[in-house]
């Protein structure tokens, strides 16, 4: 990861709440972390509520920015945006051995209801507007959507099934004999889904970032030679 952030201007990393990954992604990372070229911040978000909770806390969210709208006719989405999430900056909880500061973010989507966001490498830098618009970016959804095109396009990636047995005990039915395999396969999955696969906007996400002019085929990874 930190060779393939080598060009990179300012690096941004959104972890889910793991102790492991934090202090990874801290080492790997800390010499820029120093220069203030990376910041990292944990995203959590609750995954057990309901469908219907959701939607609910997803309605009351466009309600209260609806009637910010109304306050402020002068203000765009995305000044608006900046406004409620300033508003949320002065009232974080503290929450932990680390006395981690977390944001309530104003903003809940489907995928990510009830989020919540802590800046891990806050060293007081940035102007309240700059910081806003970092807690406004904070957000796993990409990942997510990574993890989900692995599983499903990789059989040895798919979730256990569970047997009508005592205990509910679990099928790994596609699981690989060497482990060595999933690596193999997730690095040409990698590939295949950051120079590839383009999303609706026609885009791959190494184009997104500004790595590549367009879609990669595959016949020219296939059959390319240095």
């Amino acid at each position: 990861m930190r060779d393939l952030t080598k060009g990179a201007e300012k690096i941004r990393l959104f972890l889910d709440q793991d102790s492991g990954m934090r202090a990874a992604a801290l080492g790997a990372f800390a010499e820029r972390v120093t220069e203030r070229t990376a910041d990292a911040f944990y995203v959590r978000i609750n995954k057990d509520m309901t469908v219907d909770e959701r939607r609910h806390a997803l309605k009351a969210s466009r309600e209260r920015f609806r009637s910010l709208q109304e306050e402020h006719p002068n203000l765009d989405r995305q000044a608006l945006r900046l406004l409620l999430i300033k508003e949320a900056l002065a009232d974080m909880s503290v929450i932990g051995h680390w006395r981690d500061r977390w944001l309530t973010h104003p903003f809940p989507s489907m995928s990510e209801p009830e989020k919540a966001v802590c800046y891990l490498t806050d060293a007081d830098a940035y102007d309240e507007d700059h910081l806003a618009w970092l807690y406004n970016k904070a957000s796993l959804h990409a990942i997510d959507v990574f993890f989900m095109q692995g599983r499903r396009r990789l059989s040895l990636l798919e979730r256990p099934i569970a047997t009508a047995s005592n205990n509910r005990r679990l099928w790994h039915g596609y699981s690989a004999y060497n482990p060595r395999s999933i690596v193999k396969l997730l690095e040409m999955f990698r590939v295949f889904y950051n120079d590839v696969l383009v999303g609706l906007d026609k885009q791959t996400p190494a184009m997104r970032l500004g790595l590549a002019k367009g879609p990669v085929s595959l016949e020219d990874i296939i059959y390319f030679q240095p």
